[in-house]
């Protein structure tokens, strides 16, 4: 995973950690990799990963067991809050970088559907 230098990395790793879930990679239930096992992967202090394990947890996205292991929360409930939270902030994302362009309500939903069209159509 490539880190940009605009936002803590404990954070980034999380919304990666988030978007998996989102996505299916990762499934309720999942058992997560040990501190250093995901330490030695992302190549970060484990300092960084236990920092990202207690915010998963007290988000309620993931818990521990004593001795086992930390684990994906099993639920539909957590999966579409999840989803809700994650879209609403990808969009919020895009609005804000189409408004620093000086793009108005009109030219971001018509370049929206424009992307969209295109997308839709590579899958067809």
């Amino acid at each position: 995973m490539k880190f940009n230098e605009s936002t803590p990395i404990y954070m980034q790793i999380i919304q990666k950690i988030k978007a998996d879930i989102v996505s299916g990679r990762l499934k309720g239930g999942d058992k997560m990799p040990s501190v250093r096992e995901f330490s030695e992967n992302f190549k970060v202090n484990p300092n960084t990963v236990q920092r990202v394990f207690q915010e998963l947890e007290r988000e309620g996205i993931t818990y521990s067991q004593r001795g086992i292991g930390t684990f994906i929360v099993e639920g539909d409930d957590i999966l579409k809050e999840l989803k809700d939270t994650q879209a609403q902030r990808y969009t919020e994302r895009f609005v804000d970088e189409m408004k620093e362009l000086g793009m108005d309500k009109e030219d971001i939903s018509k370049y929206l559907l424009k992307v969209l069209e295109e997308k839709l159509n590579e899958n067809s």
